[in-house]
């Protein structure tokens, strides 16, 4: 196989907030020249597709304001500092629907923006959910959308749910339920 790696040879931090940490790198090339790759340093984050017991999927909807939309999608949210994926599922799920999970099973990591962002997402089903309060973030607006696993498929197939964490997450669960993958409990 041939040799792609890039080497860094400076990086620079040109902004830093509370989500994310923009960098510019000057690297070498495998052929030994050098360029710029500018990217979003991210903390990482866990999404999570929720089973109620009625079999449903609690899917959510909510406003999303860089795009300038509202998008129907799955439970997700950033990993806080010092914290574990399988904490932060827990601490998601029940900030985002209140419900919280009995069983919870990893399924994959996925990199949602390879291309400029060293985002990592770990991506989990939630099963034997009890339903609780929720806790969100005071400035998180969400509504509960309880829908069957095909009827959210259609919702993929049709460009009403277009997030792509949202639409891994789907497939990657319908692939579970029809037993053609099997995953390893956590």
């Amino acid at each position: 196989m041939k040799e792609l790696t890039e080497s860094k040879l400076s990086s620079k931090q040109v902004f830093s907030g509370r989500l994310l940490d923009v960098r510019s790198d000057e690297v070498s090339l495998p052929d030994g020249a050098v360029s710029t790759r500018e990217y979003i340093r991210h903390p990482g984050a866990v999404v999570i597709v929720p089973v109620l017991p009625s079999e449903e999927i609690l899917l959510i909807h909510q406003f999303r304001y860089p795009m300038g939309i509202s998008e129907i999608e799955i439970p997700a949210g950033k990993i806080d500092q010092g914290e574990r994926p399988e904490e932060t599922l827990h601490r998601e799920l029940k900030e985002e629907t209140g419900y919280r999970a009995e069983r919870t099973t990893f399924l994959t990591e996925i990199h949602p923006c390879i291309g400029y962002s060293d985002e990592k997402m770990w991506l989990y089903l939630a099963e034997d959910l009890k339903e609780g309060t929720s806790g969100g973030d005071e400035d998180e607006f969400i509504e509960l959308m309880p829908t069957p696993l095909e009827e959210a498929l259609k919702m993929i197939m049709y460009g009403q749910i277009t997030d792509v964490k949202a639409i891994i997450g789907l497939f990657w669960v319908d692939k579970v339920r029809r037993g053609e993958w099997q995953p390893r409990d956590l």
